[in-house]
């Protein structure tokens, strides 16, 4: 089954027709917390319950669920967790906040933080590097450790998925001390 998307601009220009809409935003808190559209709410794509999120809808359960992420990439997993849930009303948002911003959809500014992605990019060097490193002063069976991450890379590309960024988004550093999650305005 077909992701369903919208643009930025469509998005915005629903939301100041006055339309209700139901916004999650998939990172993590604290990707959440640096910017965010005004009237999403948080929920972490590793901890996203498609059946509780749905119940949880009451009236609104009808109405279409819209789904952003940084850039549209875990915005389409979670749209995929909910189809599998068997829930089909869920849009989303191309591009994601970057193309938000973009656009002009009001947003919420907080604190910068480094990007899921940029984490995951600096921690996958980190290793290819510790492991070319290793082997060539320690011993050379330590090349293992580079083309072990070389094929986590190759296999996250080719299923869209990607194990360490799921590690990284529970890290310490990618949480807030106080819940990010709102609730939609009315």
């Amino acid at each position: 089954m077909n992701i369903t998307s919208i643009r930025p601009q469509q998005l915005a220009a629903l939301w100041k027709e006055g339309k209700r809409l139901e916004l999650i935003d998939v990172r993590t808190p604290v990707e959440f917390e640096e910017v965010h559209v005004e009237f999403a709410r948080n929920v972490p794509l590793d901890q996203l319950d498609a059946a509780s999120i749905m119940r949880s809808r009451n009236d609104s359960a009808n109405a279409p669920l819209y789904v952003v992420c940084l850039s549209g990439s875990r915005g389409q997993q979670a749209c995929e967790k909910f189809l599998k849930a068997g829930f089909t009303n869920v849009v989303n948002v191309e591009g994601g906040t970057l193309a938000c911003v973009d656009s002009g959809v009001p947003v919420i500014r907080g604190r910068k933080a480094v990007s899921l992605e940029r984490q995951v990019r600096i921690a996958a060097g980190s290793l290819v590097l510790l492991g070319v490193v290793l082997a060539w002063l320690v011993h050379p069976a330590f090349v293992g450790l580079s083309a072990f991450v070389g094929a986590g890379l190759v296999f996250a590309g080719v299923t869209d998925t990607c194990g360490m960024g799921m590690i990284l988004a529970r890290m310490p550093w990618n949480q807030t001390a106080q819940p990010t999650t709102q609730t939609c305005p009315q």
